[in-house]
């Protein structure tokens, strides 16, 4: 069984059987900010709805983002550590690639992904026909997107407030099973964190 989970958003946390690509529990919330204070019961609670315990667990699958430092390290930290203590593998997606998955398929053609980067700014990616990326991901600001986006700004918008972590696990099975590519393992912030350590003393100028 795959445990996925997401916190680039809202939060949320699914059970996806990979030999039948069958979503066996999620639970999310689009609350950005309580990504803490629920991942422990939202973990505990897809195992139990899923009939399963953690030792049945045989890979994670964590959204990396892009998102906000704060809100993304909890589900990536809770992720890594859930496969460090049972010995299972890590495997990293971009979060917009599962919204992609499914926009593109309702839409039956290119989109264009979105998600809240707060301080008045989103981020995009653009996903071709097939769910694919071909732009992106990165950050704007709503009023330089078209200019951003150039020849993609005609494109179906698709503005989520949280990334499905069911449809996470269930892309992570097709890629285990067909041998594609997963992430690289490093989160997406695209931008630096609210808080930073003190550097060198800036100079005064004469």
């Amino acid at each position: 069984m795959l445990l996925a989970i997401d916190t680039s958003a809202g939060t949320s946390v699914a059970v996806v059987d990979p030999e039948t690509r069958t979503v066996l529990a999620e639970r999310s919330t689009e609350d950005s900010r309580r990504h803490a204070e629920v991942i422990g019961p939202f973990l505990q609670g897809v195992l139990d709805d899923a009939g399963i315990t953690a030792a049945d667990v045989t890979g994670v699958v964590a959204g990396m983002g892009p998102g906000p430092f704060t809100g993304l390290r909890v589900g990536i930290a809770a992720a890594r550590t859930f496969a460090v203590a049972r010995d299972v593998p890590f495997l990293p997606l971009v979060s917009h690639d599962a919204v992609a998955a499914e926009a593109t398929s309702e839409a039956d053609g290119p989109v264009v992904v979105l998600t809240d980067a707060r301080r008045r700014e989103v981020y995009w990616s653009v996903h071709d026909q097939t769910g694919t990326r071909t732009a992106g991901p990165g950050l704007a600001r709503p009023a330089d997107l078209d200019d951003v986006l150039g020849a993609s700004r005609q494109l179906p918008r698709v503005t989520a407030t949280t990334i499905p972590a069911g449809r996470l696990g269930v892309l992570a099975a097709d890629r285990l099973a067909s041998g594609g590519s997963f992430a690289e393992d490093a989160p997406l912030y695209l931008r630096d964190p609210d808080v930073t350590m003190p550097g060198a003393p800036k100079r005064v100028g004469r």
